[in-house]
């Protein structure tokens, strides 16, 4: 976010500097909201490095700025703060480190932003994302380093290992790869990204290519995207390979959008629009909706309105989303509400940052895993094809050492759970399967939680199972068997 502000900040001096002195005033003010806007976003960014920056409060900085009407003092100022930013940058290495990406639900115009900074050492021992800049202080790769169980949304995650990104005639390339280096697709299924700016900087559109660079439409049918400034608005337009327009995604029919921003880049809200580029409600009756951070760069609160501004259920049946986050940026909780700010539903986030561990397994447990997994011999050996229903998972994998004569080759030989109900059935009818008097043992190798692994003997097999508690009862999901008589076997 540094390096965006201060090229857009020495875009404005090298312009004020070619105007002739008689105009020089006159230009300054009509760029001084622009300088005021990359200004906040600078410091606000900052914030996050350094309290204190060249040694004055951060606070009295931002008021001093932001509400200075002398323009060669902001000037001054303006070209100290470039200064001072360039030698931290310097030092930086061209490495940033961060624990998460902002979040962003809106749109592939939204730059990836990370936040909660850290630095190299608490890196290698944490999860993280990895920048990497250029001599021009231009993003030209993202490492993946962030290890997390939660749900992402598509456009909130850049879903590979490693993304570099070139530049070239107006162009900025993303392209994507695994951990060994190999070219794969992104959360969008696609393999390569080509923006498109114009002279002016402006980022205008966005193209998906497969690996041999042919044009191609993403996971949600999109194939190019188009941006325009419009009023308040950047205005977007999305289309497939046939270019016919298509919706924002397949399961939000917003079609030609609004998008506002924040000062910092983070989206602020995204607007349904008619063919005359005016707010409209989509079919459901949803106009926008909308996005709130914390000074963090947590995404905090996200609202759905109708046209006038009203709080609206959408079609998940909730019109407030709120997020809790911990002290180092974990999204942990999640609470929806309805237009009332009355809670619908309410959940926990499941992170690698908050792991409860299982207590040591009861009593009970132990006594029904053995119970089980006997019963699985059992039914065998006494024709019990009911017992054998209860034990058997739905999902059971039976396997053993099978010899293909054909082949002259060992495979794993496969038992189906119909095979067993119809073993159990008649498969020791005549009692010559087994001793008079069976010999079954059963040792519990572990137990956690809702998953077990038993060692079974009988005095025909060793077998190992692997049993899962499902809705409070245990089943024997997997199980891997041989004869106790190794003879069997080639040598």
């Amino acid at each position: 976010m540094q390096r965006v502000c201060i090229n857009k900040l020495w875009e404005i001096i090298y312009k004020t500097q070619s105007i002739p002195l008689e105009n020089k005033s006159h230009q300054v003010l009509k760029d001084l909201d622009t300088i005021q806007t990359y200004l906040e976003s600078l410091l606000y960014s900052l914030k996050f490095i350094n309290k204190h920056f060249i040694g004055i409060p951060f606070d009295a900085i931002a008021a001093y700025i932001i509400n200075q009407k002398n323009i060669m003092k902001i000037i001054k100022f303006l070209l100290l703060t470039l200064v001072s930013t360039s030698i931290f940058a310097q030092s930086n290495n061209s490495e940033e480190y961060y624990r998460h990406l902002r979040y962003n639900h809106v749109s592939p115009y939204i730059d990836v932003v990370g936040i909660y900074p850290i630095d190299k050492s608490i890196a290698e021992s944490t999860s993280h994302y990895k920048f990497s800049f250029d001599d021009s202080n231009r993003l030209v790769e993202i490492v993946n380093n962030h290890f997390h169980t939660e749900k992402k949304h598509p456009l909130a995650s850049i879903g590979v290992y490693r993304v570099t990104i070139t530049y070239q005639d107006g162009k900025e390339t993303r392209t994507f790869f695994d951990s060994n280096g190999k070219r794969i697709s992104n959360d969008r299924d696609v393999y390569k990204e080509v923006y498109h700016y114009d002279k002016k900087g402006f980022k205008n559109s966005l193209s998906f290519y497969y690996i041999d660079d042919q044009p191609m439409e993403s996971n949600w049918k999109i194939a190019k995207y188009e941006w325009k400034k419009h009023k308040k608005f950047i205005v977007e337009k999305r289309f497939n390979l046939s270019d016919v327009e298509v919706s924002v995604s397949p399961y939000f029919k917003f079609g030609t959008t609004g998008i506002s921003l924040y000062k910092n880049g983070a989206p602020k809200a995204h607007y349904n629009l008619n063919t005359d580029l005016e707010v409209a409600n989509d079919e459901t009756g949803i106009a926008s909706y909308r996005d709130t951070f914390d000074d963090e760069g947590n995404h905090t609160k996200y609202t759905y309105h109708d046209i006038s501004g009203v709080l609206k259920k959408n079609q998940w049946n909730f019109a407030i989303g709120e997020k809790v986050y911990d002290s180092i940026g974990n999204n942990i909780k999640l609470v929806q509400m309805d237009e009332n700010e009355g809670v619908i539903r309410s959940r926990d986030i499941y992170t690698n940052s908050r792991i409860e561990f299982s207590a040591i397994a009861s009593k009970n447990d132990s006594l029904d895993i053995r119970k089980k997994s006997l019963g699985y011999l059992i039914a065998l050996q006494q024709l019990k094809p009911e017992l054998m229903d209860t034990v058997m998972n739905d999902s059971l994998n039976k396997v053993t050492i099978g010899y293909d004569r054909q082949t002259q080759k060992e495979y794993a030989r496969a038992t189906t759970r119909t095979q067993m109900m119809a073993f159990a059935k008649d498969w020791n009818k005549s009692n010559m399967k087994f001793p008079f008097k069976p010999n079954n043992k059963v040792r519990i190798l572990d137990i956690y939680n809702r998953v077990a692994s038993v060692r079974l003997t009988s005095d025909n097999w060793v077998e190992y199972l692997h049993l899962i508690k499902l809705d409070g009862k245990w089943d024997i999901v997997n199980l891997i068997w041989q004869h106790k008589d190794i003879s069997r076997y080639p040598k």
